[in-house]
């Protein structure tokens, strides 16, 4: 694997960190040998991406898109599944039908640096494409239905931004389901205390109490359900459990739309 440390952004070694150690764990809740072969390869010491909280959050966050999209595909099987701000994520794999179509889409310089890493599968494609520009959107095949995951990808972006990107996905796909992570107007002002984001140059975008503020932004889309990852991180540890009671309206959110 022709992999640099300098390859990765910062903010996609916290999710890699995590899975590849999750990974290594006897009673693994989540598995990813993928995310463990590339940390393993950087061979460089990542603990600083791997607090138990966004631990934690990041495992309840990959469980609950999985079940979430095995939901849908149970009534859509033949759905195209796009997987935008892919980074290095590998949700086909975990939800793979036999049947859908996916397509992972990221900006050209992070799909040439997953080139390194992933080949092309079987119904599996990876494409250029930029969430604020539609074009990429012309080489999807026609479908009756389209799911669009965003994990970690909107709370960086600015509100106009994510207006930018709801508008243009509404306008590209007929009609479909957008999966994606909200967080708070907290966590907005405070990137700089984030267990893990402090460790980075990055900082998180427009936050939001509920999805429903996208729906001001982007009126075809229709709100079907919001779930905070306490629901399931509350499930495995005492501190889980007590953030779930601390944190209550803090914590990121799995909300899904339609349009």
């Amino acid at each position: 694997m022709d992999l640099q440390f300098g390859d990765i952004q910062e903010t996609a070694l916290i999710p890699l960190a995590i899975k590849a150690s999750e990974t290594a764990r006897p009673n693994a809740r989540i598995k990813d040998p993928k995310a463990k072969e590339i940390i393993d390869t950087l061979g460089v010491d990542v603990s600083k991406f791997d607090p138990f909280l966004s631990h934690e959050g990041v495992v309840a966050r990959t469980i609950m898109f999985r079940d979430q999209l095995s939901a849908l595909l149970k009534e859509y099987p033949d759905a195209v599944c796009i997987n935008l701000g892919c980074g290095f994520d590998d949700k086909f794999s975990q939800v793979d039908n036999g049947k859908l179509q996916w397509f992972d889409v990221d900006l050209p310089d992070q799909i040439a640096v997953r080139r390194k890493v992933y080949s092309d599968r079987e119904r599996c494609t990876m494409l250029d494409g930029d969430a604020l520009n539609g074009e990429w959107t012309k080489k999807l095949p026609a479908s009756d239905m389209y799911i669009v995951v965003m994990e970690g990808v909107l709370e960086y972006f600015s509100k106009e931004q994510v207006k930018t990107c709801l508008n243009m996905l509404c306008d590209c796909l007929p009609h479909g389901y957008l999966l994606s992570e909200l967080h708070s107007p907290l966590l907005e002002r405070n990137s700089k205390h984030h267990d893990a984001i402090k460790n980075t140059k990055a900082t998180f975008g427009w936050g939001t109490k509920s999805g429903r503020e996208y729906l001001d932004l982007e009126p075809r889309l229709e709100l079907v359900s919001e779930t905070s990852y306490n629901e399931e991180m509350k499930k495995y540890t005492l501190r889980g459990k007590l953030f779930a009671i601390i944190g209550k309206n803090i914590n990121n959110r799995l909300a899904v739309f339609k349009w």
